[in-house]
């Protein structure tokens, strides 16, 4: 799908076990929604290539964006992580990217929406076709793929989460800096989780 230099640069932030040295925080490069002064903030380590994510965003997502970030209560923030095929999750980050802030997370919930139809093994005719949609034609797409300072940057933002956050698997989240060890699978174990996890105030 892509060349080989890109996917082994991709493949090399493979998840790495770590230690968290503190509750992590939305860097300047992570992409939020939501009001910034919410009193609720939920922080998703997600990766495109990860069916489990997958499930969070088709059935538990547009629940929390409808009831909590749409309506001001969470500010919500995606952490860019790199899960097999490693190359397949960066392109379909990349193409997030260069699709720009307003479309962003309007490709990603495409993206992973398509993950049913990756069964042939050639990602990227979906991922181009996703571009299409959203303002992003082929020959954009590849200049995407081959923008060495932004492949650095989804790489480095990868192995940040995993290095410096302690992050090792996906999905994974925090909610005002908690870790929730089990993420909700429907919406009513959503509503549950946040209202323990923010039980007392930030």
């Amino acid at each position: 799908m892509l060349n080989r230099r890109f996917a082994l640069i991709a493949a090399a932030a493979a998840l790495a076990a770590g230690a968290a040295l503190a509750a992590p925080v939305a860097a300047p490069d992570d992409m939020s929604l939501g009001n910034p002064k919410a009193k609720i903030e939920i922080i998703e380590y997600a990766s495109l290539s990860c069916p489990h994510c997958g499930h969070f965003n088709d059935a538990v997502f547009p629940a929390l964006k409808a009831k909590y970030i749409d309506t001001g209560k969470v500010r919500y923030t995606l952490k860019e992580m790199l899960t097999e095929p490693a190359n397949v999750a960066a392109a379909g980050f990349l193409l997030a990217r260069c699709a720009g802030p307003d479309k962003y997370f309007t490709v990603v919930d495409q993206v992973f929406r398509s993950q049913p139809r990756w069964t042939q093994g050639n990602v990227k005719p979906i991922l181009v076709e996703i571009g299409a949609a959203n303002g992003v034609d082929a020959a954009h797409f590849d200049a995407c793929l081959q923008n060495q300072a932004e492949v650095d940057a989804v790489v480095g933002r990868a192995k940040r989460a995993s290095d410096q956050d302690g992050v090792n698997s996906t999905p994974t989240l925090f909610i005002n800096g908690k870790k929730i060890e089990t993420v909700p699978l429907t919406p009513q174990e959503l509503d549950a989780t946040i209202a323990a996890a923010t039980k007392g105030g930030r």
